[in-house]
């Protein structure tokens, strides 16, 4: 019985509950966003909490793929291997502190009742705003990035998936790790054109990883077939 078979499997859908969470939150979040007086205007609390919802799956998937694959990728490189899980860990806390800065946002919303000077929470609701956009450079950009070199080239050194799909994660991970640094220097804005276009390539190593793992599962490869001890 091929036991890493149901183990590339559940990789797969924890990768792709990563892509559903990341997009859908995102979507879901643009009233509070691209709102400069969220906290005193008629809000969108309800699809704010929906957004939340789902970035918190993405959290737990995210944590899951490492999790998941730990136990494989180990048997070709411990080191990077566990360097691999605590960049999907710290890619996992700096999104749930982006959560919270929005959820707090809502809270101060709910409670508000007139009686505070706008001109005094605006700045607050503004703050949060400026902490959730930090969080998403470090998050899905530095820690995505990082994780993504790393278990590539796990992927490449192992031979577990092909080899081009491993070259499209090394390529991708390096350069959206390289865009967060320029995001960070002001050279353009993460969700502009250029930030978006630099993302496409490691958009498409998750797509053809979760493709291959679905469909064909791990190739063979000596590690499968190394103790796990």
């Amino acid at each position: 019985m091929n036991l890493s078979r149901p183990i590339a499997v559940i990789a797969a859908l924890f990768f792709l509950l990563t892509e559903v969470g990341a997009i859908t939150g995102r979507a879901l979040y643009g009233p509070i966003l691209t709102s400069t007086d969220y906290i005193t205007g008629s809000g969108a609390d309800d699809r704010i909490l929906w957004g939340a919802l789902f970035e918190l799956l993405l959290v737990i998937a995210a944590i899951g793929t490492a999790v998941t694959l730990y136990p494989i990728v180990r048997r070709q490189h411990e080191g990077v291997a566990l360097a691999f899980v605590l960049a999907r860990l710290v890619e996992a806390v700096a999104i749930m502190i982006g959560i919270l800065s929005l959820l707090t946002i809502v809270s101060l919303r709910e409670q508000y009742d007139g009686s505070a000077d706008p001109d005094t929470l605006s700045p607050v609701g503004s703050a949060l705003l400026a902490l959730h956009d930090w969080t998403f450079l470090f998050g899905p950009n530095f820690a995505l990035g990082a994780a993504s070199v790393l278990l590539a080239y796990l992927m490449y050194a192992s031979g577990l998936v092909p080899r081009a799909i491993a070259v499209l994660g090394l390529v991708g991970g390096t350069l959206i790790f390289g865009s967060a640094i320029a995001v960070m220097f002001g050279a353009y804005e993460q969700t502009s054109a250029p930030g978006l276009l630099v993302a496409l390539p490691v958009f498409a190593w998750e797509l053809a990883l979760i493709g291959w793992l679905l469909v064909k599962g791990f190739r063979p490869a000596s590690i499968l077939t190394t103790s796990a001890a």
